[in-house]
């Protein structure tokens, strides 16, 4: 069999090529033998296929926890980790999980730790699942460890899917609405205002406007289409941008529902986060640096590398937070202050973790229970002036006539 893998030399230097072997374990011990560590090494005929396979599917973050619970189950059971990773490959209903599972398998047979394996997947496993892991394995703490991290991430995937959801019915209200107005627009208007045009009469300066608004979308519709399609792929274009990223961020915060929502999701995802590490004995300056990583928003990113500085200075970590009351509010502040001169931060951050968790639940409610109505009568307010506009003159006509 012909493999082609990637790898780095003794002196770090990357490598890359094909090589021939009997199956895979065969090529990473040929490999090893020269002193290469492998980063990845796939068969020939199999690349192609992996490669759509990761196009076309993912790792849901459910299936992540429940790995972690099972890993925690059977490391509990001394089971050893070439064992549980090959049980789990072999047992794993998505396909890609199972993939990967089966070269985390192959990585730990060929000696590399546990979490050396798993940083080579970052797309499933984030760095600061890896760093936990690093941990666990430098504590021989395992068990406990993934048991921690199954938690986390049941948490967090709970709080963002709600914070998601509660956003998705905004979002199809607001297109429901632009969907409607566009055919009245170009299907309902066109036929009304041919009749007020028909009957000579002069029409009021609003329906005059709904008119050349419907005639513009009648007209040149498919252009504007084209302008709002290209604007989208601009938009999100400089979303990938790291000028466009902390832009959008800004913007998101400072919309003030949405915004108010956002702020205390992030405040628990840090919370919740550094707990989780500080439990698990990871150095608070470390802890730090891989939860700027992972609360999901540039522009608290910004402020826990600004933190994380300061505590390297030599600040403590209330001083280090004060600094950024814009983002920071203050009763966080001063309850890891108190968590810090009585010491148990970790048990103050759990607590904070679980105080602003409540937080985003009751704005994901009270967002949900005002944007409804609010958007129902914005929809039928906008069905209603644009058939009264082109409806009275026909009515004015009609009883003219009579």
């Amino acid at each position: 069999m012909l493999f082609k893998y990637k790898a780095v030399d003794d002196k770090g230097i990357n490598k890359g090529g094909e090589i021939d072997a009997p199956n895979r374990d065969s090529a990473i011990s040929a490999l090893q033998r020269r002193s290469f560590i492998v980063i990845s090494i796939v068969e020939e005929g199999k690349a192609k296929s992996l490669l759509s396979l990761s196009l076309f599917e993912r790792v849901p973050m459910k299936d992540v926890v429940i790995l972690s619970r099972q890993i925690s189950t059977l490391f509990a059971a001394q089971v050893s980790a070439l064992k549980a990773f090959t049980m789990l490959a072999s047992n794993a209903e998505n396909k890609l999980l199972s993939k990967k599972l089966s070269q985390i398998s192959d990585d730990i047979q060929a000696g590399i730790s546990i979490s050396g394996a798993l940083a080579k997947h970052p797309d499933v496993f984030s760095n600061f699942y890896v760093n936990m892991v690093k941990v666990g394995e430098e504590t021989g703490k395992l068990n406990e460890t993934f048991e921690h991290l199954a938690g986390y991430l049941d948490r967090q995937y709970a709080l963002t899917a709600k914070t998601r959801n509660a956003l998705i019915y905004p979002a199809f209200v607001i297109l429901t609405f632009f969907v409607v107005m566009g055919l009245m627009f170009v299907v309902v208007i066109p036929k009304l205002s041919a009749i007020i045009l028909d009957s000579g009469q002069e029409p009021p300066v609003y329906t005059k406007i709904v008119i050349a608004l419907s005639n513009f979308f009648v007209h040149y519709g498919f252009l504007f289409l084209i302008f709002v399609i290209l604007l989208g792929i601009w938009f999100w274009r400089m979303s990938k941008t790291e000028k466009g990223k902390i832009y959008l961020d800004k913007m998101k915060l400072s919309i003030p529902a949405v915004g108010n929502l956002y702020r205390k999701l992030y405040l628990s995802r840090i919370a919740d986060n550094m707990d989780t590490m500080l439990t698990s004995g990871v150095p608070i300056v470390k802890a730090i640096d891989i939860t700027s990583d992972v609360v999901g928003s540039v522009v608290y990113q910004g402020v826990m590398k600004d933190v994380a500085d300061g505590v390297k200075s030599g600040l403590p970590f209330s001083a280090a937070f004060e600094k950024h009351t814009e983002h920071v509010p203050g009763i966080l502040v001063q309850m890891i202050k108190v968590g810090e001169e009585t010491g148990s931060l970790g048990q103050i951050l759990k607590t904070l973790a679980d105080f602003y968790k409540r937080e985003v639940d009751d704005a994901v409610d009270t967002l949900v229970g005002l944007i409804e109505p609010v958007m129902i009568v914005v929809l039928g307010l906008g069905v209603g002036v644009l058939l009264v506009s082109v409806l009275m003159p026909i009515y004015n006509l009609a009883g003219s006539i009579q």
